[in-house]
């Protein structure tokens, strides 16, 4: 039986802005080899490559194919038998909320361009990662991933890398309760991240938080920027969280968010509203990923 696979490829910002929006301002900057637009074209070309060669070695093997040349495009995940993002952390971030139980593998398509702390594989060795992953025999790793609950409703099992709660103008001060077992604080800060291990090296670390294994089932609380008013002390501004407990926060704002690997999954959240944040029973299988990588990198916003 072929096996059924569904290919998520970025839209590349050369694609989005000169393409189809045909952006005049972007156009400029291109011509006159602006610092901040000079690597588009030739990241868009390499992903567009890579997108072609994950095409060619799929129909070389026989794998019946869907390809979403969109990293957010909406999909259901449950039939296939693998999902492979082509762009960066921030495709595999978006593709990895629509699967459950399908292993993901991710390929990086500009390697000088993205991130791609997820990404175990780039267009040099494509075919023996994907003849692999076809065949089962591709190491991996099971990834925890975090559920996150408004107001008694379930938002996402599927948090990968972090959420983040905070105020919705970035120049005013967050305020929320935090309770986490039997100690229950009030904070003044610039909100809080909050997430599985493998948002350990992002967010989390820059905020001061540390660097968690893969495999670990603990969750992360990290507080940004706390107040910490004279005589006064916080106990819950970096903490890990134990598998079968969870952490719950009432917020304290008129206007805040709750923003999930990264900012295009959003909810906003009003004064009084209860966020509990725990383990996910679903963990993400991600393929050709050791789980003794390490690597260090910056927050990485979904694409």
């Amino acid at each position: 039986m072929r096996p059924r696979v569904i290919v998520v490829a970025k839209r590349s910002a050369y694609t989005h802005y000169v393409e189809e929006q045909l952006d005049h301002r972007v156009g400029h900057l291109l011509e006159k080899q602006d610092p901040s637009v000079r690597r588009w074209r030739a990241a868009h070309l390499a992903h567009q490559k890579t997108v072609k060669a994950v095409e060619q070695e799929l129909e070389r093997l026989g794998a019946r194919v869907l390809i979403l040349r969109k990293s957010h495009a909406v999909f259901d995940g449950s039939s296939c038998d693998l999902v492979v993002t082509v762009g960066g952390d921030g495709t595999l971030l978006a593709a990895s909320h629509h699967v459950s139980r399908a292993p993901m593998l991710a390929v990086n398509s500009s390697p000088k361009d993205s991130v791609g702390f997820f990404c175990a594989v780039n267009r040099a060795s494509l075919r023996e990662a994907l003849e692999k992953a076809l065949a089962g025999t591709l190491h991996s790793v099971e990834l925890a991933r975090m559920e996150v609950e408004v107001n008694g409703r379930v938002r996402s099992r599927r948090v990968l890398n972090e959420a983040l709660c905070c105020h919705t103008s970035p120049a005013h001060t967050s305020r929320y309760f935090v309770r986490y077992g039997r100690i229950n604080e009030q904070h003044r800060s610039s909100g809080f991240w909050i997430g599985p291990p493998a948002g350990s090296t992002a967010a989390q670390r820059s905020a001061g938080g540390r660097i968690l294994p893969l495999t670990s089932r603990q969750l992360q609380f990290v507080v940004r920027e706390p107040y910490v008013p004279a005589g006064e002390e916080y106990r819950l501004t970096r903490f890990l969280v134990e598998p079968r407990r969870s952490v719950k926060v009432q917020i304290k704002m008129h206007d805040a968010a709750l923003y999930l690997d990264g900012p295009h999954l959003e909810y906003r959240l009003r004064l009084g509203d209860q966020v509990v944040f725990r383990l996910s029973k679903e963990p993400l299988t991600l393929l050709g990923l050791s789980s003794r990588r390490r690597a260090q990198r910056a927050p990485q916003p979904a694409e």
